[in-house]
């Protein structure tokens, strides 16, 4: 895989947004070993957006673990700071399944209810009103009833 390029504004808009992160891998005297290159993969797929850390001397050395991890990951170099490397990848799109058999989720309602006399404040109360309830025009909560079919119709069935 190659490297992603970026322009010079989106590496400057990718800088300020890493700016306040926190290193989310680091790598230590071992290296780029497969279990940080499978960290770093990981943490490009959720976050997009990430700081590494190097606890190596050598610039070289952290120059090319930045080309390397770039390479192997299929990121875009957004920067080098000292001991820190902050890599981009754009985030795939997340697979939504939908169940056929999904019923609607519980909401909020508010009730209005307002004082008999014009001189008060109207109260509002929020209600969470399930999936198999309704609101009545006075304000009640009702459990929705089945809908009852004839025993004509059942049988027929």
């Amino acid at each position: 895989m190659t490297a992603l390029t970026l322009t010079p504004a989106e590496r400057k808009a990718h800088r300020s947004d890493a700016h306040h992160l926190e290193p989310v891998v680091m790598i230590g005297n071992d290296g780029l070993t497969p279990a940080v290159v499978k960290e770093v993969d990981g943490a490009l797929r959720s976050h997009g957006l990430i700081q590494v850390r190097v606890f190596s001397d050598d610039r070289a050395a952290r120059e090319a673990v930045l080309a390397e991890l770039a390479d192997r990951l299929d990121a875009a170099p957004a920067q080098h700071i000292g001991k820190l490397l902050v890599l981009w990848r754009p985030v795939p799109p997340k697979e939504k399944t939908m169940r056929d058999d999904r019923q609607p989720g519980p909401r909020i309602v508010k009730l209005v209810s307002f004082s008999k006399s014009g001189n008060h404040r109207a109260t509002v109360k929020k209600v969470k009103v399930f999936g198999n309830e309704r609101v009545t025009p006075g304000g009640t909560i009702k459990r929705a009833k089945r809908r009852l079919s004839s025993v004509k119709k059942k049988t027929a069935e």
